[in-house]
């Protein structure tokens, strides 16, 4: 396995953004708009930060093998299988459910967040998963 720091950074990055996004939701729910905007676009800041650091380690080190065996291999391609699909899917929804927001479209802002909020939760918590699985939990 490589020593690079960046898996450990993207690993906080998608916990930091899983933090801001449940803040997030907690400061709508109380009504707090302002907060809830300013949650919302640190996590989508923290998410981009996440996305360039990702490129940039696996066009230096490509992908890392899956050590583990027997009943956990299923179960964490099942994890990184659905986190894979979602992040790709998740991309186009952020920004148009951004976008709403920004524009003051509010009904339909909620709509699609209804949608777009559950999975940028989803792909952000099985991120660290899938990096707990390869860097600490089934390492080589």
């Amino acid at each position: 396995m490589n020593d690079s720091v960046l898996p450990h950074l993207n690993a906080a990055l998608n916990a930091t953004s899983f933090v801001l996004l449940a803040l997030a939701l907690y400061q709508i729910r109380r009504g707090n708009v302002q907060a809830h905007r300013r949650l919302m676009l640190s996590a989508l800041a923290v998410s981009g930060l996440f996305l360039i650091s990702y490129v940039i380690y696996h066009a230096q080190h490509g992908s890392v093998r899956f050590m583990g065996q027997g009943v956990v291999r299923p179960v964490y391609f099942i994890i990184l299988i659905t986190h894979v699909i979602l992040a790709a899917a998740i991309v186009p929804l952020v920004f148009v459910t951004v976008r709403r927001a920004l524009a003051g479209d509010f009904a339909r802002h909620r709509r699609i967040a209804r949608w777009t909020y559950p999975l940028w939760l989803y792909v952000s918590v099985t991120g660290v998963v899938v990096y707990l699985m390869l860097y600490h939990w089934f390492r080589p």
